[in-house]
Formats: structure tokens, C-alpha cells, sequence
């Protein structure tokens, strides 16, 4: 199991990830995957920049480092083939580097264009829609599709990448995996459920295993206190759960919703301090459950150098001694 990076646009700012995305490579992480949001999910968070822009500032600075977007929203303020140019072009700028993951979004992001939030049903009828019209301009050539949801008229990509960009899905149970397995190549999930992989491999187009990526939330510092209290202020809406973290509308609804969350709970679901086997008992049930990556998130957008630099040094030789190195 691979153990990746995330770049996550909620906390910092578009120059430091940038520079972190650098970092990363630097300090031997193979995978980079960064978060497309217009809003944080909590005030104290306080950053969202545009993920397109800054992937393709991330595509020149680094040179070996897999890119994703975990993950992109296609039904809402973007429409399906704006995201597969806009993936195309960082495919390209990356020189291969990149895949694009997709999710049917929330309500927070997506809001913002003034046209409400569907229920959920709709939103995955949408995004199946979507993915089709992305793999059909991926696929070359003109692109003509009238469904449900989604119009294209006469759409073409003029600039791809030699290798087609992977196309991810986020799932969370059955019905989601039998609609997206057989339409992309890559399964994410932040819930190491083995289900769900299984599932995805047998309802896949490609017949084989395919590639599996999770993600998980860390707080590391040699103060355990402090670690707990940041996550705290930064990260108590993740206790919410994606069914309800999809519908609330605003930084206010979410801390609303998560005043009642104690340090202590939320210790008890993200590692905090600089226990190494804490991190890796948190990353056992997605090795258990076939995922072949899993995305870090150091919670805090100013806690990355030292993160990185302690990652290079004792975590990620210590991870990879017990997962192995993909």
C-alpha cells in the first residue's frame, strides 16, 4: 500500500501548496491528491483556492509526483466538459501525472451557483451522466449527448495527453459501486470497507484489481496537546459523517453541527502526537480492506513543513516497512 500526501486547498493557501506539493516530492511521496472546494469547511480553517490553477502550478514544480483531484465535482459549478479540458490540460502539464477523481459533491461547494442541491438520487443519476460525457471526450473526437441531467452540443477536446487521464469515483456502498465500476478505473473511498472493494473488482470493466484510494486524517507534533487541540478547532466537522457533511450548506451549519464534539472525540478518531503506530493501526483496515493508496492529511496549513520533514525522516520509512512501498 502506497501511502500518499494530500494538498489540501480548505487550509492553505495556493502559494504554500505549491511549494508543499515540492516539499512532498522532496521528502518521498509518490502521490499527491488535492481537495476542489469554493469554501473551507470550517471558518478556522480559512483558505479555498482554486484547484485547477494551482494543479497546474503543481504540475511544473514537481516532476515525479502522481497528481488526483479527490475530488472534483462535475454536477454543480462545474459542468462535465469543462472538467475534462480542465483535466486534459493538467494531464498534459503533468506529463501523465494526473487522475481525475470525482464525486457527487456537496452542498457547501456547490451551492453557490444558486441552484439549490438535488437529493441524493438525482445527484448520482447526474454524476453517472457526467462521467459518461468526461469519458467521451477523453475518448477523442466530437462529442454530441442529450440525457436527463446534461446537454452537450458539438464538444471537443483539441488538447490531450498521449495516455488518457484515469477517471476515480468516489463510492460509499453498493449502489454506487455498481454504477461507477464498470464506467472508471480507479475506486476511492475515505471508509476502508472491504464490501466495497470486492464489489468494485467484480462489477469492473477490467477485469482485474483495480486501484483503490483512501484517505486519513492526521494530526502530527511532538506536543500530543496541541496536536489534539488543532484537530479539534480544524477538523471536528469529519466526525459528521459524509451523508451529513454532504448537506449542510455553510462553515456556520458545520460548526453548529459539530459544537457538541469534544477534543477527546475527536482525538479518538484521527491520530494525534507523533505516535508512528497510532498512524499505522489507523491505516491497517484500509491495507486489510484492498486499498492500494491512502492520502495523509497533516491537519494544519502551517504545521506542513514540519510534517514533511518529520515524513521523510521516521514516518514514511516506518510506514513503508510495514506496508511496503508501492
Amino acid at each position: 500500500m502506497n501511502i500518499g500526501y494530500t494538498l489540501m486547498c480548505e487550509q492553505t493557501d495556493p502559494r504554500s501548496l505549491v511549494r508543499d506539493a515540492a516539499a512532498a516530492e522532496q521528502a518521498g511521496f509518490t502521490l499527491a491528491v488535492m481537495s476542489d472546494h469554493f469554501f473551507p469547511w470550517l471558518d478556522a480553517q480559512g483558505h479555498s483556492p482554486n484547484a485547477w490553477a494551482t494543479l497546474g502550478a503543481v504540475s511544473q514544480v514537481t516532476s515525479t509526483l502522481e497528481l488526483m483531484t479527490y475530488v472534483t465535482c462535475p454536477i454543480g459549478r462545474y459542468h462535465p466538459a469543462v472538467v475534462a479540458q480542465q483535466a486534459a490540460t493538467v494531464g498534459l502539464l503533468s506529463n501523465g501525472r494526473f487522475t481525475l477523481g470525482l464525486g457527487s459533491g456537496e452542498n457547501l461547494n456547490e451551492h453557490v451557483i444558486g441552484g439549490g442541491w438535488p437529493g441524493v438520487n438525482t445527484r448520482h443519476e447526474k454524476l453517472e451522466e457526467a462521467v459518461d460525457i468526461i469519458g467521451g471526450l477523453f475518448d477523442g473526437g466530437y462529442v454530441t449527448y442529450s440525457g436527463k441531467h446534461y446537454h452537450v452540443d458539438s464538444a471537443k477536446l483539441w488538447d490531450l495527453p498521449e495516455n488518457r487521464v484515469p477517471i476515480g469515483v468516489a463510492v460509499s456502498g453498493a449502489q454506487s459501486v455498481a454504477a461507477f465500476a464498470p464506467k472508471a478505473e480507479v475506486m476511492i473511498s475515505t471508509e476502508p470497507d472491504p464490501e466495497l472493494g470486492r464489489g468494485w473488482d467484480a462489477a469492473s470493466a477490467s477485469g482485474s484489481p483495480a486501484r483503490k484510494v483512501g484517505q486519513l486524517p492526521i494530526s502530527w507534533d511532538s506536543d500530543r496537546e496541541a496536536a489534539v487541540q488543532r484537530a479539534h478547532e480544524q477538523f471536528r466537522w469529519f466526525a459528521g459523517g459524509w451523508k451529513v457533511n454532504a448537506e449542510i450548506p455553510s462553515t456556520a451549519g458545520f460548526a453548529a453541527a459539530s459544537q457538541f464534539v469534544r477534543p477527546e472525540d475527536v482525538a479518538g478518531q484521527i491520530p494525534c502526537g507523533s505516535d508512528i503506530d497510532a498512524v499505522v493501526k489507523a491505516l491497517q483496515p484500509f491495507a486489510d480492506a484492498g486499498f492500494t493508496d491512502v492520502a495523509l492529511v497533516q491537519i494544519g496549513g502551517d504545521q506542513q513543513k514540519s510534517f514533511l520533514e518529520a515524513a521523510e525522516k521516521e514516518l514514511l520509512p516506518a510506514v513503508r516497512a510495514v506496508f511496503g512501498k508501492k
